[in-house]
């Protein structure tokens, strides 16, 4: 699960220099307490180097007081471009959507039946729109009319074009994207601003995210540590005084700055925002940085089987006779229940028929009447006018059918049923009238190199449930197959709630994948919905991220990114924090040694001076900001292991790092600073 970044390009960089500056306003600053005391040290530090009286009595010149403001003004610039340049990515991809929408002209069906071109920002929810091969598509929809292949590169950057058709669930389209053969009927779903093109262009450029629980947890401690750093300041006034030593103010602010957290204040934001995009670099959309953050603590994965473990695509592979049938007649009669079937799995069983040489007249069958699939019957098929019935169906369902009509079940269908689905298959009988004639062998197959990804997964202490409407023993199965630890057989719309909440109800934070209309409530449910691009409008509205490339497998590593932001948080938190061991050692001697000789015990780094000591501090506080912005772009180095041993890891690496790493640094530049002076 390794997780990929793009090189940053110059123009990301140069504007993130440009924004380092826009962001010293004063009012966006606040909203960061720990780098927001540093830009009014900062400021106050600029009126001190232009009078350094302006205090009262100064034993410092201008000289000081100008490196310190320099020191402090590169420290808040240096926060502020890792924010910035965490927001580049985001911003470069929302001007190219936006473009894309802003030149887009929408063809609109009218009352008498002609179609209107008009701007596509014109559209209304209803509105039905004609998309021709070349074009693209203006708005969210859904197919009510034709079957088109479709280029979404322009949103998921994957140029292999998919097949998008009326009915089932993948009749949803999205804005932005091109037909690149036939046409398509498109019925508008959204109105002007809520489009997922609009959401992802206010989503991407950062606009739209919030700080999550834990950000905001952290930014209250932050601000809180300030506080008292700033209070401790404040009472080593009076006894400086007492002790007869002068304190410069920008000595104290110096002293200040260096104290407080300013390295994870810095680096905060950057951090989150680095998490959102590098979940969108995956293409996958994240509604919320809580969606995110909290991908990285689930505890149970539901997937659905079709499209998410098996590919999906269940096509007829044989056709079993029953009893004394032959080959040719379970053909036929497979063929017939299936010819007004439009779904994929009823095309293939026509598709195999023909290979077989089999064909039925067109003429047999015109007028017929047509019956759907249910939920309830579990069912197709057509009701010819000569009174013949063809029934396709769940064997289970056909069986009951037959002995309905007074028929006789084959003694071997069972036998010829639980075969197939033992091997994976999905049987489906056929019947006319009330004899069965033979079963349909529908075959999936599991995407490879799944069993060891949820290995990985249970490494991570991770449980997966399987959810699939095929029988029990098809679902063992592909469950043994694909190495899950669960599976639901037979599940509909609220088994997959029921699991979803049993898992909540123990503590556990659950994870789900899903693209139709039925998935719409769990996914809802879930703490992180993952919902399939190419599926129902229902389910990406109910969902809290969308993948692009409708890629169910995707969560796998949305959880490793959610974790890795995890990861990263703390541990820059735990070396910013480490990191003030060592400035107490710098700065508290410096200060004091010349009224209290004993503290000379104190300063093992052996510093040069007061002056150089406390500069030393502050230049390494502002440089480790920089050095630490590639971290907090890429996030920390992430394994799949037991967050036990990776809490224990992080600790040793970053904590330990973040006591070590100052005394080396803050003596190197004392070294420098003392052979300037």
């Amino acid at each position: 699960m390794a997780i990929q970044n793009k090189p940053l390009s110059k123009d990301i960089i140069s504007q993130a220099i440009i924004d380092s500056f826009k962001k010293l306003n004063p009012l966006g600053m606040m909203k960061n307490p720990v780098m927001f005391v540093v830009e009014v040290g900062t400021f106050i530090t600029l009126i001190l180097s232009i009078k350094p009286d302006i205090f009262g009595f100064s034993t410092v010149g201008r000289g000081y007081n100008t490196v310190v403001f320099f020191i402090l003004l590169f420290t808040v610039l240096f926060a502020n471009f890792a924010e910035a340049l965490a927001e580049g990515r985001g911003k470069a991809q929302a001007d190219t959507l936006r473009k894309t929408k802003s030149e887009t002209m929408a063809k609109v069906k009218q009352k008498d039946g002609s179609y209107k071109e008009i701007p596509s920002t014109s559209l209304r929810k209803g509105d039905i729109v004609r998309v021709d091969t070349g074009e693209i598509i203006p708005s969210d929809g859904e197919i009510i009319e034709g079957l088109a292949s479709i280029d979404e590169s322009a949103i998921t950057g994957e140029s292999a074009p998919v097949i998008k058709e009326a009915g089932g669930d993948f009749s949803s389209v999205t804005g932005g994207t091109r037909v690149v053969s036939d046409y398509i009927i498109v019925k508008v779903m959204t109105d002007p601003g809520e489009s997922f093109l609009d959401r992802m262009i206010s989503l991407v450029e950062g606009a739209a995210r919030q700080k999550t629980p834990n950000e905001i947890a952290l930014t209250t401690l932050l601000a809180v540590l300030t506080l008292i750093f700033l209070f401790v300041i404040i009472t080593l006034v009076p006894i400086a005084n007492f002790l007869k030593v002068n304190l410069d103010v920008a000595t104290l602010i110096a002293l200040l700055v260096c104290l407080i957290p300013t390295t994870i204040g810095g680096l905060l934001s950057a951090i989150g925002i680095a998490g959102m995009n590098r979940v969108t670099q995956f293409n996958v959309l994240a509604m919320s940085g809580k969606a995110v953050e909290a991908a990285g603590d689930i505890n149970t994965m539901i997937l659905d089987k079709t499209g998410t473990i098996t590919f999906g695509n269940r096509m007829a592979s044989e056709f079993v006779p029953v009893s004394n049938m032959s080959q040719q007649e379970v053909t036929l009669a497979a063929l017939k229940a299936s010819v007004k079937d439009e779904t994929p799995e009823g095309r293939s069983v026509v598709e195999l028929a023909h290979k077989q040489g089999v064909h039925w007249n067109e003429s047999e069958y015109a007028g017929a009447e047509i019956v759907e699939f249910t939920a309830e019957t579990r069912m197709s098929g057509l009701n010819l006018k000569d009174g013949m019935e063809i029934r396709k169906g769940a064997v289970d369902a056909i069986k009951q059918y037959v002995t309905a009509k007074g028929g006789n079940i084959p003694s071997d269908i069972e036998e010829k049923a639980t075969t197939i689905a033992k091997a994976g298959g999905t049987p489906l009988a056929v019947a006319i009238n009330n004899k069965v004639y033979g079963v349909i062998n529908l075959k999936d197959t599991v995407k490879p190199g799944l069993k060891e990804r949820f290995a990985e997964l249970r490494e991570m202490g991770i449980k997966t449930i399987m959810c699939t409407g095929d029988n029990p023993l098809t679902a063992a199965t592909i469950a043994a197959e694909a190495g899950v630890d669960e599976f639901i057989a037979e599940a509909k719309p609220e088994d997959k709630i029921a699991a979803i909440q049993r898992e909540q109800d123990e503590g556990k934070l659950v994870a789900m994948t899903g693209d139709g209309t039925n998935d719409a409530p769990a996914l809802a449910q879930a703490d992180v919905g993952l919902a399939m691009n190419s599926g129902t409008m229902a389910a990406k509205e109910a969902a809290n991220m969308i993948d692009l490339d409708s890629d169910p497998t995707k969560l796998l590593s949305v959880i490793a990114i959610g974790k890795q932001l995890l990861i990263t948080r703390g541990a820059l938190t735990t070396f910013s924090i480490s990191n003030d061991i060592a400035k107490y050692f710098a700065i508290i001697p410096a200060l004091f040694i010349t009224a209290i000789p004993q503290l000379q015990s104190l300063n093992i780094m052996g510093l040069s001076s007061p002056k150089s000591a406390i500069l030393s501090a502050l230049i390494f506080n502002a440089i480790i900001i920089p050095l630490l912005i590639p971290i907090a772009m890429k996030g920390a180095k992430y394994k799949a292991m037991d967050s036990n041993r990776l809490l224990s890891r992080n600790l040793l690496v970053y904590g330990l790092g973040g006591v070590i790493v100052p005394f080396i640094g803050i003596k190197i530049i004392d070294l420098i600073v003392a052979a300037l002076v």
